[in-house]
């Protein structure tokens, strides 16, 4: 009886074990390098070339989206994944290498932007020179190679949590890897203030770029230790994915063109595509004007206005656990998923009043809101992704539901900023003007209720597995 427990006898091989919390901690390491690599570029890099450099604002701006333009890739290097392993592996080698390729990225972006910098000066300022396009031009190339390896190992990692966990135990993986994004948020802003701690506001180049040069060699050093720490031997004992595919030991695995036929499929592709693109819009269109609704309603001063994440954070953390273990264990993903649309709606509204109170607590107690709301839908969310994914492409339609948030969030940006300017233009008070977005942001996400009430995934299980016997079926004709 004992030799049962380790051993299968429906398939022939050795039992799997589950995955338990200690390991999905350490699997939260890897998104927690990821936020923490986040903080480096759109915190750290978009003031040094903004403010102390003065690169124009909009060639920051594209230059920063790079990332979410590449994401396309996404799809590709999913596939890649699911039919190509590497040294042996279909997750993990693409996790380390993309984490190798990211870290030297992002610290050859800093020396390209230095170069930048001289370059300018050069010309007396900032015009468009052969020098200047020419580091521009290769300023780009670097942050769409940080893309792409973003999205290769991005991708691998995401498609090994569908890979180690099951369907009763999925919300738990979500809820303590997505915890450990949070928590690397702060920690990456506590490590980054403490290596430019010694900068002031009259700092020379010289100074500047010494400070900026160390932070970009330590936290992307500590990023990598962190991707493979997290995954070191994950695959390899947990790892589901040879007994839910068909295919992971043929020769002829599934090619793109059929990974795309498979996950065309089903309609409930789209419907569910549809509700990642409207939810993940509506929930981050407030990203780029809460800072200045800070300043301009509430006139709170910058230092001030910065903490606000951490008001915002506080409730993410709190409820990405919450949810996980307690809520969509009792709710289901469905419910629970709709319950957080409607709350985040409520929160947004509440963000859009507090600006008539013109008090500062109320605008703190409004973001801890909109943060637990936002931790109710997303581990949600993200848990009915990871049951909308087929085995044998999983990396595929793990691609997708990434493509899908991160052109989603781009959107966001830019649906948000201008809409306020807008709301600046057509109304007489910057209360209306910001109230507006988050009006915009409350109706997205009602609207978004809309399509989640189609998905079906039973639907979308019964019509994924005819498309893989189809595709199977015409590979041995």
């Amino acid at each position: 009886m004992a030799s049962s427990e380790a051993f299968d006898s429906r398939t022939n091989s050795v039992a799997v074990p589950r995955v338990n919390l200690l390991t999905m901690f350490r699997l939260g390491l890897f998104q927690m390098g990821l936020s923490m690599m986040s903080i480096l570029t759109l915190g750290v890099l978009n003031r040094v070339m903004i403010q102390e450099i003065a690169i124009p604002a909009t060639l920051v701006s594209l230059v920063l989206a790079l990332p979410a333009f590449v994401s396309p890739s996404r799809i590709w290097f999913g596939q890649i994944s699911d039919a190509k392993p590497m040294w042996g592996y279909h997750r993990t080698a693409y996790v380390w290498v993309g984490a190798a390729v990211f870290a030297i990225a992002a610290f050859l972006s800093v020396q390209v932007m230095w170069q930048l910098d001289f370059a300018a000066e050069a010309a007396g300022g900032w015009v468009w020179t052969t020098q200047t396009l020419g580091w521009t031009a290769l300023l780009c190339l670097v942050f769409a190679v940080y893309g792409l390896a973003i999205c290769a190992s991005g991708t691998a990692f995401a498609a090994l949590l569908v890979d180690i966990s099951e369907e009763d135990n999925r919300s738990k993986v979500v809820g303590v890897v997505w915890s450990m994004l949070m928590v690397g948020i702060i920690v990456g802003a506590i490590i980054s203030s403490s290596l430019l701690k010694q900068l002031t506001p009259g700092a020379s180049i010289a100074t500047l770029q010494a400070a900026v040069n160390k932070l970009f060699m330590v936290v992307p050093a500590i990023v990598f230790c962190f991707a493979i720490a997290a995954t070191l031997g994950v695959e390899k004992k947990y790892s589901l994915y040879s007994r839910r595919s068909q295919v992971v030991n043929r020769e002829d695995s599934i090619s793109l063109r059929n990974a795309w036929g498979i996950l065309t499929a089903s309609r409930q592709t789209g419907l569910f595509f549809t509700f990642l693109l409207v939810m993940t819009i509506s929930l981050f269109m407030q990203d780029p004007i809460v800072e200045p609704f800070a300043g301009q309603v509430f006139k709170m001063p910058l230092a001030e206005s910065t903490k606000l994440n951490v008001f915002y954070g506080t409730g993410i953390l709190i409820s990405y656990g919450v949810t996980g273990f307690v809520i969509v264990p009792r709710l289901g993903k469905r419910r629970t998923a709709k319950l957080g649309c409607i709350l985040v709606a409520c929160a947004s509204l509440l963000l859009g009043f507090s600006g008539f109170s013109a008090n500062p607590a109320f605008l703190k107690f409004g973001l801890v809101l909109f943060g637990l709301a936002t931790g109710f839908v997303t581990t949600a969310a993200i848990s009915l992704m990871l049951d909308l994914t087929a085995a044998e492409a999983a990396g595929t339609f793990i691609g997708a539901w990434g493509l899908a948030q991160s052109i989603s969030r781009g959107i966001a940006v830019v649906i948000g900023g201008t809409v306020l300017d807008i709301g600046r233009n057509l109304l007489p008070s910057l209360e209306l003007a910001y109230g507006l977005v988050f009006v915009l942001e409350a109706i997205g996400m009602l609207v978004s209720i809309w399509f989640l009430n189609r998905v079906n995934v039973t639907e979308f299980q019964t019509s994924t597995k005819q498309a893989i016997a189809s595709v199977l079926e015409s590979d041995l004709d």
